[in-house]
């Protein structure tokens, strides 16, 4: 904004702001995980399900509004190596504000381990390199984007962007009969046992269970791209009903 359009005075949120309406609309224009515009080489295509890097995220936090004061106290990003859970990223993280007494004792997450945890502008360029070229991933993804997302913005003025997949989605679709699509359920569903339920790493981990087992029933019925995967798939071929 300082070298192009000759706006010296623009702090940072502002000069993202002019330049998200400046270039999104322009399909010449894309922008990379960790916040920087670039141009388009070629024609965008849906990468195959085969090259995607999938980055599979939780998130414990103080509450449930990311943009009314809530804050991250934990963070895991694991991605999926051959169908095998890596983890690339994991830690506490010190919001900054009292932890209430319900989420600690749902996540076992204490003050006093959160005193000696590093606020979320000290782990947010790790964060973002785990995010480099891959797809987000989270259970409910709407929850977990929304409070990475607004810690981003706070924390280094960028608005978060790339594809993302819900794997609560995902199994809404592909397992019709689940009475209820919440991780336990379709951990269970699966067989995958939750080591550390309502903790980040063990319930990312879990995500990144189920998600293996998704993309191999999408693939099953005809699912070829990321497109493919967040879009209807294909019925396969059943008999005729009598």
């Amino acid at each position: 904004m300082r070298d192009v359009l000759g706006i010296a005075q623009a702090n940072r949120h502002t000069a993202d702001r002019i330049a998200v309406a400046l270039l999104a609309p322009d399909p010449r224009f894309t922008r990379t995980t960790d916040g920087r515009w670039t141009l388009v080489t070629s024609v965008a295509s849906s990468p195959a399900l085969d090259t995607c890097r999938f980055a599979v995220v939780d998130v414990e936090t103080t509450g449930t509004r990311a943009r009314r004061g809530d804050r991250i106290i934990e963070i895991a990003v694991v991605t999926l190596d051959g169908g095998e859970p890596r983890t690339v990223f994991h830690s506490l993280v010190n919001p900054g504000i009292p932890v209430p007494p319900f989420v600690g004792s749902l996540t076992g997450i204490t003050e006093a381990m959160l005193k000696e945890a590093p606020p979320f502008d000290a782990v947010v360029d790790a964060l973002l390199h785990a995010f480099h070229d891959c797809v987000f991933v989270a259970h409910n993804a709407r929850f977990d984007w929304a409070f990475v997302s607004a810690e981003v913005e706070r924390a280094r003025g960028l608005v978060l962007q790339g594809p993302r997949v819900c794997t609560m989605r995902l199994a809404r679709r592909l397992l019709p009969d689940l009475p209820r699509r919440n991780l336990d359920t379709v951990s269970y569903h699966f067989g995958i046992t939750i080591e550390g339920r309502h903790r980040a790493l063990g319930d990312a981990v879990a995500a990144a269970k189920c998600l293996h087992r998704l993309v191999g029933i999408a693939k099953d019925q005809g699912a070829v791209t990321l497109a493919d995967l967040t879009a209807p798939v294909r019925p396969s071929a059943r008999p005729p009903v009598p």
